[in-house]
This record gives C-alpha cells, sequence and structure tokens, in this order.
C-alpha cells in the first residue's frame, strides 16, 4: 500500500480548494454522475476505433445507492476505470499549475462569480462537502487487477492494487455527522438532485433498479412534451440562492 498527500504540485491547498470552491452542499451529485458519464463516453470512444471490444449486450449505465443505517452513499459505473497510475497521477494531484499561479486563478474566479468546479477539473473533490471520508475503487479494461483509493479529506491518501471483477469505478461517500448531510440519505432527496443536475445524461440513472433520469434530450421531444415540462420547470431554482 502506498501513502500521499494529495498536492497541487508542492503544496497542499486542499483545505483553500474545499472553502473556495464548494459553497452549495449538493453539487457533489452533479459532480460524481457528470464524472460517471465522462467515463462511459470515453469507453465507447475506444470501441468506435476499435481499441476496445464491448460484449454486443453491454449496457451502459449509472448506480446510485444509499445506506442510512451505515451514512454511505455509492455512486457506480461501468466506464472505462482507471489504472493504478492513472489513479496516482489523476486523483492524487489535485491540479497540473503551479501552487501560487492556482490560488491567483481561484481567487479571480470567485470574484467573476464563475463556476470554478468544472473549469479547474476537480469535481471529484466535491466528495468531501459531505463526506469524511471518500473510497475509490475502479479497474480499467487494460489492467488484471483493480485500485482502491481512500482519503478522509485532510490531505493525505492511501492507494492499493486490490482485486476487482468488473470494469467501472464505484465512489462511496462515508458521510460527515450533522442534519445538514443525513438529508442525503432519504431517497426522495436523491432522486431530486439527479433530476435537478442530470436529468438529461444520455445515459440511464439507476436507484433501486429504477431509472430516475430522462436519457431523451428536451431538444428532440415534440411541442406537447416540452411545454408539459416547461410547465413542471425544468430546473426549480432556490430561493435560498436569490
Amino acid at each position: 500500500m502506498k501513502k500521499g498527500n494529495l498536492s497541487i504540485h508542492s503544496e497542499n491547498l486542499f483545505p483553500i480548494i474545499k472553502k473556495w470552491l464548494y459553497s452549495d452542499h449538493d453539487i457533489f451529485v452533479r459532480e460524481l454522475v457528470s464524472n460517471a458519464t465522462d467515463a462511459i463516453t470515453k469507453l465507447k470512444k475506444l470501441a468506435l476505433i476499435g481499441e476496445f471490444n464491448a460484449p454486443e449486450d453491454e449496457k451502459y449505465s449509472v448506480q446510485v445507492e444509499i445506506s442510512p443505517s451505515q451514512k454511505v452513499i455509492t455512486i457506480t459505473d461501468n466506464g472505462i476505470g482507471m489504472t493504478y497510475d492513472e489513479v496516482d497521477e489523476n486523483i492524487g494531484t489535485i491540479a497540473k499549475s503551479g501552487s501560487k499561479v492556482f490560488k491567483e486563478q481561484l481567487e479571480a474566479a470567485k470574484k467573476a462569480d464563475i463556476d470554478i468546479i468544472g473549469q479547474f477539473g476537480v469535481g471529484f473533490y466535491s466528495a468531501f462537502i459531505v463526506a469524511d471520508k471518500v473510497t475509490l475503487e475502479t479497474r480499467s479494461p487494460y489492467s488484471e487487477n483493480g485500485v482502491r483509493w481512500v482519503s478522509s479529506g485532510d490531505g493525505n491518501y492511501e492507494i492499493e492494487e486490490i482485486s476487482k471483477e468488473n470494469r467501472g469505478t464505484e465512489i462511496t461517500l462515508h458521510l460527515k455527522d450533522g442534519e445538514e448531510y443525513s438529508e442525503f440519505l432519504e431517497e426522495w432527496k436523491i432522486k431530486d438532485l439527479v433530476k435537478k443536475y442530470s436529468n438529461y445524461i444520455r445515459y440511464e440513472i439507476y436507484f433501486k433498479d429504477e431509472v430516475i433520469n430522462s436519457t431523451k434530450p428536451i431538444w428532440k421531444r415534440d411541442k406537447k412534451e416540452l411545454k408539459e415540462i416547461l410547465g413542471k420547470n425544468v430546473y426549480k431554482r432556490d430561493p435560498k440562492e436569490d
């Protein structure tokens, strides 16, 4: 097992990133589901150019599970996954720019009211908004073994090879204590957040064997259906944001 530091080159600015980038607790759903669907898209592109042989009956999807008794949320995809080296490099390093430059960019983006989570490619770390421990297990189709990465959000992590049968990535969030976090363990809340942020993702998102998103893009719907959707407010703005 290898131990390391979540770093921006030489300095650990992880606490600063957590404070500056994440103001909305529920944004982790958008970021982690988006990462999962990106992993699926990358694998499908490899299949198209003949670099991955997908089974004929392959069905790509994202699974969201909750365990109130264990205070755990799990998001799983059957996308491309990662090798040991990819996890160590991509998850272990928060940003590629120098720490001073990165800090200056964060300050400028914050002042300009820019959505800096996606801009800096650090959406995975949104998990630590609600979790005091995050476990990532993944396997690439190009690797015989899987990889487990664990961190408590204190700037340190552990990474090791594991036996993993299925390709793809599973991210487990061990939620912090407090009512503001326990609400994410309620079925209605998770469904609501998926529909709020990820309703028109092209791949099916499952919760308890039920597809909870609409995979048909809004621009492909007929006028009658579109009118009904818009009447229900496709995106309900949180009055607290005003």
